[in-house]
């Protein structure tokens, strides 16, 4: 084994070890999981994770300490790298969905309204579930805002900003994302 192997095994054995030790923390989390490092995350015991799912590094997950019912469900077999998602509600990723580095993705807005108060600091002024269909891919740097159902099948552009909802086996993109075409049933 030459050195290059040799930290990869590292690595490997470094996340699988991580996953292990997480797993405890989120509401769910399947079998076959891995989260590679370096990750994020924000109030664990609020997200589901379902089985052989792939949380790639760079990821973060984010969901507020208020209230402990699931916010974000991440189904079996989700693919993401660099991925953030912030959930104060509902965000569902279905199975078997693939999100491109970069990919943003938030069930709420904050105000802008106060010009003294920083926007983070703003109160939410539209909270609307998010839902990604399953067997979805978005390109990198996809951007889903609150309100959006992407559905099964469908594909989302790089560098697209989706507001409205995307049918099944659609392909859209853009900003903002329109349909572009229907793929084959």
């Amino acid at each position: 084994m030459n050195g290059l192997q040799a930290l990869l095994a590292l690595q490997r054995a470094r996340d699988a070890a991580f996953s292990l030790v997480a797993a405890r923390g989120f509401a769910t989390f399947g079998a076959g999981t891995r989260i590679l490092l370096p990750f994020r995350v924000g109030n664990p015991h609020r997200i589901a994770i379902g089985a052989r799912a792939l949380i790639g590094s760079g990821s973060w997950l984010m969901v507020p300490a208020r209230g402990d019912t699931v916010a974000l469900t991440i189904g079996d077999r989700v693919r993401m790298r660099g991925t953030s998602i912030s959930a104060v509600e509902s965000v569902v990723i279905e199975d078997g969905v693939a999100l491109a580095h970069g990919v943003y993705i938030s069930d709420h807005a904050h105000g802008f309204e106060d010009p003294e108060a920083f926007i983070r600091d703003q109160p939410l002024t539209r909270v609307a579930p998010v839902r990604i269909g399953r067997g979805a891919w978005l390109g990198q740097n996809v951007v889903v805002l609150p309100g959006v159902t992407i559905g099964a099948g469908a594909v989302v552009g790089a560098n697209s900003v989706v507001r409205a909802d995307v049918p099944a086996r659609a392909v859209a993109a853009g900003v903002p994302a329109r349909v572009l075409r229907e793929l084959a049933s």
